[in-house]
């Protein structure tokens, strides 16, 4: 099944090393850095907007992103967004951890070095500084991360990128193209 596809006269820029796992859908205006890797089922939408993500960020299976006329969308670098993650029209800053099943709505931003808990909700135009501890619904700012938390949360991408090595020689291996054209070559 092809994995990218075009909206109106706009195609996904992927850069090196990006892997596109089956399933996921990857449309539009969607701009990776190198190393990004979009896993099992997820959706990145960038139709009526633009999605720009950072280098060695991961989003996890079953993600959906996707934008509105008015907000775009920008992942930071060195983040990752863990397991059925939505994020609608928002900025995320580099270095950050999103738990599973954490929304983010249109025009709120994320700083920097953040860990949004498991399962919160981050209101639209809602913004919080870098460094900091954000959960609940609605999320707000429970504490500051200590210097030990936010090292070892800017660092979490780096297993992801284990990962998406793996599988992109599995599909070396296979055949098959790991930007998700869906040819062999």
């Amino acid at each position: 099944m092809k994995r990218i596809s075009r909206y109106l006269e706009h195609w996904p820029s992927l850069g090196e090393g990006v892997y596109i796992a089956p399933g996921a859908q990857v449309i539009g205006r969607a701009e990776f850095g190198p190393n990004v890797s979009i896993w099992h089922n997820s959706v990145v939408r960038a139709d009526v907007n633009f999605v720009k993500i950072g280098e060695n960020t991961n989003v996890q299976d079953l993600c959906m992103l996707h934008v509105t006329e008015l907000n775009s969308l920008t992942l930071g670098k060195n983040t990752s967004l863990g397991h059925s993650v939505v994020l609608h029209g928002c900025k995320i800053g580099d270095g950050c951890l999103i738990g599973m099943g954490a929304i983010i709505l249109d025009g709120a931003e994320i700083g920097d070095n953040c860990l949004v808990a498991a399962g919160s909700l981050v209101s639209p135009g809602k913004k919080f500084p870098p460094g900091s501890m954000i959960k609940g619904r609605p999320a707000v700012v429970e504490r500051p991360l200590t210097p030990e938390e936010i090292h070892k949360i800017s660092n979490h991408y780096k297993a992801y990128l284990g990962y998406k090595d793996q599988y992109l020689r599995m599909e070396e291996e296979d055949g098959t193209d790991p930007q998700g054209s869906g040819k062999k070559s």
